[in-house]
């Protein structure tokens, strides 16, 4: 009953990861609009990309958690693997102002992780 208890809180865990990297990445959107109408827009979306990133970062540790000591699939740790590569290359494009990608993949990236969090 312990076992099931703790696995259980391990999927919560890593369905909030999700859910915060949800948010995050539609946060980017937001801040991507006042990037082009506002001063501080600039300032809000390089912070928010590197918050993006961790919650990222955070979602692997989640699927690495509800896996080996959670018993869990190891599904999610690939899934969150790609996330976490998919962000990178989304800051790293931002940087170089490559917004042809830029933007689609961060439309791209936020459909993706709606979908994982409805999944979990």
């Amino acid at each position: 009953m312990a076992t099931q208890a703790t696995a259980q809180g391990r999927l919560s865990f890593l369905r909030i990861a999700i859910a915060l990297q949800t948010l995050t990445i539609l946060l980017q959107a937001i801040s991507a609009g006042l990037l082009l109408t506002t001063s501080y827009g600039e300032t809000l979306h390089g912070i928010g990309a590197r918050v993006m990133w961790a919650a990222a970062l955070l979602y692997v540790l989640a699927a690495v958690l509800a896996w080996k000591p959670g018993g869990g699939s190891p599904r999610p740790i690939g899934q969150a693997a790609v996330f976490l590569v998919l962000a990178s290359a989304q800051v790293a494009l931002g940087i170089a102002g490559m917004t042809a990608v830029h933007v689609p993949l961060g439309v791209l990236m936020f459909g993706l992780s709606v979908l994982a969090l409805a999944r979990r």
